[in-house]
């Protein structure tokens, strides 16, 4: 137990930090901006701190435990922990949403209604990954909800009303499950708990195991665009500012895969075993059918939100090998792609300030006008489509011997799987090359180049920034693949 509260500071900080922003709106939105940028610093900078102070790297399961008595007569604890898992993801989310951040600065709208719902979704992200009690999780999967409809739907496109709409219905709706779940889980046996340490060795009948995983996996699924529980992303992401996709792609969708292996994998072992098989089928659905959608795309956004969702399956493949290696790699495809979602969304917002237009056929020959422009965007596709160098190569790779090498599969299940993967993994330079070759070489009428002007400091310091580690985890990827081993057991 910490003598500081070190993690309940991470997580409420950037919540409590935005009840001055109103105030601070009568001196102008240039201080907003910047009031909202310092706070995200800190925050992510005081939770470097405390992991590299406070936390043992060499030691396995939760560590930095916070735990206090919040509702006596429900027996509802205000508990925290990270371990390698969750510290991965707790630090992808500080790192994106500064980025995010200093990405919309050009906002003009309602700036302070804008950053407190970002610092808002902040909190119920950052605190979703650190919470180890199972109700305050679900209120944190709640808390995330309330920001990003309101930030679709006052800062989207056209349709940002029913994408916003579609979001929260189809989202709320599905996190029932978890509420109902997490209500079963706690009260069946002895103790009677929330916290998830002890839930984890709770035993539970095979017969409610599998229950309580499908019903988890509705909600979970839902958040990491599992088919067919899909559909909402692309009106999603094809209708959202470029700095809340870049929360979006970069955060909400690992939230699900979180979920997958925190609760469904280690806490339903053998419902997982038993169910696996499927989530290998619904990976290769998704790898399949998103790539050849997006290759159908002429919208530039709905094409990377595909892109997405294809990516999303080998986080799925990885969970359902059953094995050390798959699991790695679909957690190592987590960060990796919420790196690189980020940075192709930004990108893609960049391009529409510019052109005011996101069809393909609108947009050619930009490459002599936006050299870095081009430059980026070019580097992000590549990392994209699993270049080696760049981060999706090792998590790709990983996934695919994880499930190649499974003894828990035959050699009849495994060929056809891998051969599908592979199938994907072809598809994916396809779709992008193409996307790159008509964006930046491809004839169009419609715009003037003299008007263009090439990304600014700011934009290239977030793309740059972006792409750092990405290159780095695919030099290097035993930095981060090291550091959540210990805490992917199944």
């Amino acid at each position: 137990m910490n003598t500081f509260p070190w993690l309940s500071t991470v997580v409420a900080l950037p919540l409590l930090s935005s009840f001055p922003l109103p105030w601070l709106r009568e001196r102008g939105n240039h201080l907003v901006r910047w009031y909202c940028l310092v706070v995200c610093l800190i925050d992510f900078l005081l939770l470097g701190y405390v992991l590299g102070s406070h936390y043992d790297f060499s030691v396995q399961g939760l560590q930095l435990r916070e735990d206090w008595s919040w509702i006596p007569a429900l027996g509802v604890h205000w508990s925290l922990g990270l371990d390698g898992l969750s510290m991965c993801l707790a630090l992808l989310t500080g790192f994106v949403t500064t980025l995010a951040v200093l990405g919309a600065w050009p906002v003009t709208r309602h700036p302070c209604l804008f950053y407190v719902l970002m610092l808002a979704m902040y909190t119920g992200q950052m605190g979703l990954f650190a919470f180890v009690n199972m109700l305050l999780f679900f209120l944190m999967w709640e808390l995330e909800l309330v920001p990003v409809y309101f930030l679709l739907s006052l800062w989207g496109g056209r349709k940002r009303l029913y994408a916003a709409t579609k979001f929260l219905l189809t989202t709320g709706i599905a996190s029932l499950f978890i509420l109902l779940s997490a209500i079963v889980m706690a009260l069946y046996g002895k103790p009677t708990t929330w916290d998830l340490s002890l839930l984890s060795i709770k035993s539970f009948p095979l017969a409610l195991q599998i229950t309580l995983y499908l019903g988890l996996f509705v909600a979970f699924g839902v958040k990491i665009a599992s088919f067919p529980l899909h559909s909402w992303l692309p009106d999603t992401h094809g209708e959202a500012h470029p700095s809340t996709c870049m929360l979006l792609a970069g955060i909400l969708l690992k939230m699900g895969g979180y979920g997958l292996i925190r609760l469904n994998v280690q806490i339903f072992s053998q419902a997982h075993h038993l169910l696996a098989p499927w989530l290998i089928a619904l990976g290769v659905i998704n790898i399949v059918y998103a790539a050849l959608t997006s290759l159908a795309q002429r919208n530039l956004k709905r094409k990377i939100a595909y892109s997405s969702i294809s990516h999303m399956g080998f986080v799925l493949i990885g969970i359902g090998s059953l094995t050390d290696i798959g699991m790695s790699g679909a957690l190592l495809q987590m960060i990796s792609h919420g790196l690189i979602g980020a940075s192709l969304f930004f990108l893609a917002g960049a391009l529409y300030d510019r052109t005011r237009t996101l069809i393909l056929e609108h947009i050619g020959d930009m490459a002599r006008p936006m050299p870095k422009m081009f430059a980026l965007f070019t580097a992000s596709s590549l990392s994209s489509l699993a270049l080696p160098g760049m981060s999706g190569f090792p998590a790709e790779l990983l996934v695919f011997f994880g499930l190649a090498l499974s003894q828990a599969y035959p050699l009849s299940f495994r060929i056809p799987a891998v051969a599908l993967q592979g199938l994907g993994i072809v598809l994916t330079p396809i779709y992008l090359l193409a996307m790159l070759r008509q964006i930046f070489y491809g004839k169009q009428t419609r715009l003037n180049h003299r008007h263009f002007v090439d990304l600014g400091p700011r934009e290239t310091f977030v793309s740059f920034a972006l792409l750092l580690p990405i290159v780095g985890i695919g030099i290097c990827p035993q930095l981060v693949t090291q550091l959540y081993q210990g805490s992917l057991s199944w």
